[in-house]
């Protein structure tokens, strides 16, 4: 039998009453499946149901085949050894006593026919670039990303007959991504994978796209969805058009309906008036001509009301595309002026930038290297944040940095309260007009930060920053495509795109870098060097 997850009239409602899924029927076969949707359709929720992790409040979903499950927050015993953590210590402990000369029985019934475990854990290791790690030694030795891959090799030596991925590649530097990308390539079950990576989801055999509570499923990778997606738009825009028209053909054929037939009521009263005909043929004819007039009406009504049904749902069809549009002429960097020195500069925990660093007019940096390298030190150490071991760090115009915690905002405080504190001298209604920019509109800029959804709180974080007084002229962002939907991330290339300052990015995100107009690479690998995307995509 092969592998497969089925869900039957599946029902899920978070304990405040807000429903996920009513009803949802769908399946997942052997193949890649991306699962795609806006922050906060559930995909997440999804996943867990699947794994056990969550109970449904209805329906059933069957399973057939081992499920492993990658979480998107991969939390590991710091104290476990690497072999626990792989969970082969059982078997390895007894192959070392069976090779030792104890011959208990409990030994062999331990090891199985899983004689290789440990050259296949080392083999599993090695292909995702974790070759240097000892099975010996501790989870608390290995950076945030490797703990990721940790895990993920955890599964694969379980070969378990169906993976469920939920962003895997947060918090994966460059290196760690390829080789997360060769193992989804080569997977040979059932793979259903939670991601905002294109790359990664470029890899897969279809796309499963949840919105509203359902799922429309895409044959072929992503960039397939997209210019499918984007056909589909385009023909329910098209129904738009057509929808609105015939709404304003109906309204106009209803007035035109309504004048003639007050003409003929004028004109029976003056018949009525003047006596013309018998009493009681004006009588008939005034009764005839109010039933049909009642009818006349009534069929107009119900045409209209009908174009009225068929621009609802055409409207429906179109999917909410919204673009942050920024207007800060006050960020503007003229070319050549300086924005940013950097000189001689020790970090703590060891990196540095020998020499000298300028950064000039409005330049767009991305600033690239593996987990650990020092370029989150760096971003706080130019923000103020951090003091540096030795060596300056001088910024010559206002600046913002906006860290991966997003803690620039306060949970108490509404969406216009925060940004309010960023400009103090900014009147209500100019507040209010600026966060419209950023799709806060009427309510939603008076929701609690705390109660955001992730890509809601990153776009509220961003507009505090870009909305400050005094302007920010130099803007940082640490990883700032990190669990955020492909909605969201098409909402910050917009906002970038139209942002006049200058920008250094920290991201592991290449299509993301490559997409918002990257005028200089740097690479943070001990020291600050200049590179190129293709230097960075070369095999390590």
């Amino acid at each position: 039998m092969s592998s497969s997850i089925t869900c039957n009239a599946l029902a899920f409602t978070w304990p405040d009453g807000t429903p996920v899924f009513e009803g949802l029927d769908t399946a997942f076969g052997p193949g890649r499946t991306g699962l795609v949707g806006v922050n906060g359709s559930g995909k997440s929720t999804l996943l867990k149901l699947v794994a056990g992790e969550l109970t449904p409040a209805d329906g059933t979903i069957r399973v057939a085949g081992e499920v492993g499950y990658l979480p998107q927050n991969v939390t590991l015993d710091t104290a476990l050894r690497v072999d626990e953590a792989l969970g082969i210590a059982a078997q390895r402990a007894a192959l070392h006593a069976i090779e030792a000369g104890d011959v208990a029985e409990e030994h062999f019934e331990t090891v199985g026919d899983d004689w290789d475990v440990e050259e296949r854990a080392l083999a599993t290791l090695g292909e995702l670039g974790l070759g240097h790690i000892e099975l010996d030694r501790t989870v608390g030795e290995v950076s945030g990303g490797e703990s990721v891959l940790l895990r993920l090799a955890a599964l694969l030596l379980r070969r378990p007959d169906v993976l469920l991925l939920d962003e895997p590649t947060n918090n994966l530097d460059l290196y760690a991504r390829r080789r997360l990308y060769a193992a989804v390539s080569s997977w040979p079950g059932v793979l259903v994978v939670v991601s905002h990576d294109r790359e990664l989801l470029d890899l897969v055999d279809q796309i499963a796209d949840l919105r509203s509570g359902e799922i429309t499923w895409y044959g072929g990778n992503f960039s397939a969805y997209e210019e499918a997606l984007a056909v589909e738009q385009e023909a329910a825009e098209r129904m738009v058009r057509v929808a609105e028209a015939d709404l304003k053909k109906q309204k106009r054929e209803l007035a035109d309906a309504q004048v003639k037939l007050a003409r003929r009521k004028r004109y029976g009263q003056k018949m009525w008036d003047n006596k013309r005909e018998p009493k009681v043929v004006m009588g008939e004819r005034k009764r005839q001509a109010q039933v049909s007039a009642g009818k006349h009406r009534i069929m107009h009504e119900e045409k209209l009301a009908e174009a009225r049904e068929r621009l609802d749902e055409a409207v429906e069809a179109v999917r909410d595309d919204d673009v942050i549009r920024v207007d800060l002429p006050y960020t503007a960097v003229p070319p050549g002026r300086e924005v940013l020195t950097l000189l001689d500069l020790e970090l703590p925990y060891g990196a540095r930038v020998a020499g000298g660093l300028d950064l000039r007019g409005p330049e767009r940096i991305a600033l690239i290297g593996r987990n650990g390298a020092g370029k989150t030190t760096l971003l706080r150490t130019i923000a103020g944040e951090l003091e540096p071991v030795s060596g300056e760090a001088r910024a010559h115009v206002p600046m913002r940095f906006l860290p991966q915690r997003l803690d620039v905002l306060d949970g108490e405080l509404t969406v216009a309260e925060n940004v309010a504190r960023f400009a103090p001298g900014a009147t209500n209604n100019r507040v209010r007009a600026r966060l419209a920019r950023f799709l806060f509109r009427g309510a939603r800029a008076d929701q609690k930060a705390a109660t955001l959804s992730g890509g809601e709180r990153f776009r509220a974080a961003l507009a505090a920053l870009m909305l400050a007084e005094p302007a920010p002229q130099l803007l940082m962002l640490d990883e700032p495509t990190n669990n955020l939907d492909m909605a969201s991330v098409r909402q910050l290339t917009s906002a970038l795109e139209s942002y006049e300052g200058a920008l250094i990015v920290a991201s592991h995100d290449l299509p993301f870098l490559e997409s918002i107009g990257i005028t200089r690479w740097l690479l943070l690998d001990g020291e600050l060097t200049e590179t190129t995307p293709e230097a960075v995509l070369s095999p390590r």
